[in-house]
Parts: C-alpha cells; sequence; structure tokens
C-alpha cells in the first residue's frame, strides 16, 4: 500500500527529518535513524547476512529471486555523521530487487569521530574487497545517496588517480558534493524541501571535511572524463540540487554517459521511502534497471563492441 504525495510529505518532514535535528546528541540521533529503518516494508523473501569487507562491518542484502553475477556497492547518506546499513534497510532492499544482485552496504566510519579520509579508506577497501574476491569491475556498480553520493564520487575518482579499474557504473540519489554549501538552491529551496535542513549542512560538512582542501571533497572540480555510465537522481525541490545539475552538465561535457532524473515537488533523497510511495518505487526501479543494464555487459571488450551494435 502507497502512502499519497501529500501523506508521504508528511511523514517526511514530521517523522524522519526531525531525527536528523542537530540539536539532538549524535548518538540519540543514529539510534533513531536505525530504529526508524525497521518502519519501511521491504520486499517478500529479502535475506540479510552480516559479515567483513575489506575489514570493513558489511551488510549483505538480497531480495532478488534469480541474483546475477553483479554486485552493487552502496554508501549510505547522513551527513557523514549519521545513517548505516539499518537506517537503509528497505532503500537497499528495493534496490537488490530492482538490480537482482545483492546490496552490499559497509558500516562506513563517520564523523566527528572519524573524519575525512575514514570514511573513504573504508569505501576504498570495500570495492578492493570486491575486485580481490573475484567480481570484475564491469559488474560492480557503485552507488549511494546524499553525502554516500558524495563518497561514491570520491571513491571512483580515487581508484581512476590510482589507475585501478573503475566499476560497471554509478548511481547517485540527491549526491552532496558541495562541502561550501554555497549553491543558490541551498537558499532558495529551503523551505520546500522537507527533508533536510540546510542549516545541519555546515556543521556536517566541518565536522567531516574541517579544513582539509583535498580533491576528494571536491568532486565537482575533478576531471570527469573516462568514468562509467552515471545515473543521478534529485527533486527539483531539494536543496542540494544545484549539486546534481552541476555535475550532470560537466559529467556530459566530458563525453560520461548520464541518465538524470529530476522530478519537480518532491524533496532531498524521496527514494529512501521505496515501498511507501509511488515515486520512491518508480525511481528505485529506474535506478536499478540501469546499473543492472550496464553491469551485465560482458566483460570482454570484443563481445562488448558487439553487444554494442546488435
Amino acid at each position: 500500500m502507497h502512502l499519497p504525495n501529500f501523506a508521504a510529505r508528511l511523514v517526511t518532514r514530521f517523522g524522519i527529518a526531525p531525527l536528523l535535528d542537530p540539536r539532538l546528541p549524535i548518538v540519540v540521533r543514529r539510534r533513531l535513524l536505525d530504529a526508524a529503518g525497521y518502519t519501511i516494508p521491504v520486499p517478500r523473501g529479502t535475506r540479510r547476512a552480516r559479515g567483513l569487507l575489506g575489514g570493513v562491518p558489511t551488510v549483505v542484502v538480497s531480495a532478488a529471486p534469480e541474483p546475477g553475477p553483479h554486485r552493487v556497492l552502496y554508501l549510505h547518506g547522513g551527513g557523514y555523521q549519521v545513517g548505516s546499513p539499518s537506517s537503509y534497510r528497505g532503500l537497499l532492499a528495493h534496490l537488490s530487487r530492482a538490480t537482482a544482485a545483492p546490496v552490499l552496504a559497509p558500516t562506513y566510519r563517520l564523523a566527528p569521530e572519524h573524519p575525512y579520509p575514514a570514511g573513504l579508506e573504508d569505501a576504498l577497501a570495500a570495492y578492493r574487497a570486491l575486485r580481490t574476491a573475484g567480481h570484475h569491475a564491469q559488474h560492480i556498480a557503485v552507488a549511494g545517496d546524499s553525502a554516500g553520493g558524495g563518497l561514491a564520487m570520491a571513491l571512483v575518482l580515487r581508484l581512476r588517480e590510482a589507475d585501478e579499474e573503475l566499476p560497471g557504473a554509478i548511481g547517485l540519489i540527491s549526491p552532496w558534493l558541495d562541502l561550501t554549501c554555497s549553491a543558490p538552491a541551498v537558499a532558495a529551496n529551503a523551505a520546500s524541501d522537507v527533508m533536510l535542513d540546510a542549516r545541519w549542512l555546515p556543521i556536517a560538512a566541518n565536522d567531516y571535511g574541517g579544513d582539509e582542501d583535498a580533491a576528494d571533497l571536491r568532486p565537482l572540480e575533478a576531471d570527469l572524463r573516462g568514468l562509467p555510465p552515471l545515473h543521478v537522481i534529485a527533486a527539483g525541490g531539494e536543496v542540494l540540487v544545484d549539486d546534481a545539475d552541476r555535475l550532470v552538465e560537466r559529467a556530459r561535457s566530458a563525453g560520461v554517459p548520464v541518465t538524470y532524473e529530476r522530478p519537480d515537488g518532491l524533496w532531498h533523497d524521496y527514494p529512501i521511502l521505496a515501498g511507501l510511495m509511488a515515486e520512491a518505487d518508480a525511481a528505485i526501479a529506474a535506478l536499478g534497471a540501469a546499473l543492472r543494464a550496464d553491469c551485465t555487459r560482458p566483460t570482454d571488450p570484443a563481445l562488448r563492441q558487439e553487444a554494442a551494435t546488435t
């Protein structure tokens, strides 16, 4: 059963957004968000397992009846301060069903206890562990939302810098890519975004990045040429929509294959309501199909060319 848009908006404004209030102790916010994750329905037959991936505690979620050889490495949002695979229980399951693949969600270290580059180091360790385990890079999608979207971009750019094989696709939901929080939409959409309080952004940015000026923290300034297909979702009324707009524009200019879903009348990270809201279901279904298509292409270059011409 889906909630109508207005009801989903109320749930977000009064049920989810208050859990991000920076006036609450950070430990309380983390526990409340984890508890809230259990209120989102998951597909029947969803399986969860815990383990280590590159030494990083990781939850593996599978909701696909017949999973393929590909995998999704998912980096959760939460302003680098809060959130966990438990908070994202519903989204991970629906994304697994949509991609027909297991979704692996690392419990990466959070600020302020563990500022940059701790979270990025954990993401790198998890990706490299997938490669060491025998998964072809083409069969891995790297995805994330909000701060996790910024982390996903930083991960892929760091892999390219290290001359490592890049994943088959990137999926971003409402990515946070500019820690200066200076884009016009941060102020212009502050009233319309029922999820994200723009006043929290500078606090979270400082806790994670501090005075660092590393390229990892500025993915919008990176050379994007040669990146894998990029699939982006953002809402026209959210405070971070300018980040997504700029990334998409620069990626297209660099020749990167891009899809971009940008509905009006919605808010930051609305796809986390997959299972409760039709628009969220549709967004995750489209993202999952795109990631699946990219990551199930043949790994042999000759076969990839043949598949592309048939």
